[in-house]
């Protein structure tokens, strides 16, 4: 069973998004670690990079693919967690804790409600499953 986290915030390319005032802590899901298999190299982006919801803003790379990250708020990166970059197996241990990979200070913070809530993420991992 894969572990979705009441209290977050996700999107249809399964990253997610636990908010801390202005700043958005965004990682990806459980789904997403256990579907791409063990992650051996992440490409994140600097502090100070600009990013923009829905666009591309580092590559996730696993034994099985290489998946572009996508940003789910718009705003300014403020942090990026070096210790996934060192250890990207961190992601598969430990997705929503220990593996966070960037912190972005929020332009648009009402951006966030185009996000689903943990109940509809449920929902959605149902039905993208019963289609595959």
């Amino acid at each position: 069973m894969v572990d979705v986290r009441d209290g977050l915030r996700y999107t249809r390319t399964h990253e997610w998004v636990r908010v801390e005032g202005d700043i958005a802590v965004v990682g990806v899901t459980d789904f997403a670690q256990s579907e791409l298999g063990d992650i051996t190299y992440l490409e994140l982006p600097e502090p100070g990079t600009k990013v923009t919801q829905g666009e591309s803003m580092g590559v996730i790379e696993s034994v099985k693919a290489a998946s572009d990250i996508y940003a789910p708020t718009s705003g300014e990166v403020v942090e990026a967690n070096k210790a996934v970059i060192e250890t990207p197996e961190l992601v598969n241990k430990s997705p929503y804790d220990d593996a966070w990979l960037v912190k972005i200070r929020m332009s648009s913070p009402d951006e966030l409600t185009q996000l689903m809530d943990a109940e509809a993420y449920r929902k959605y991992l149902a039905e993208t499953a019963a289609m595959a």
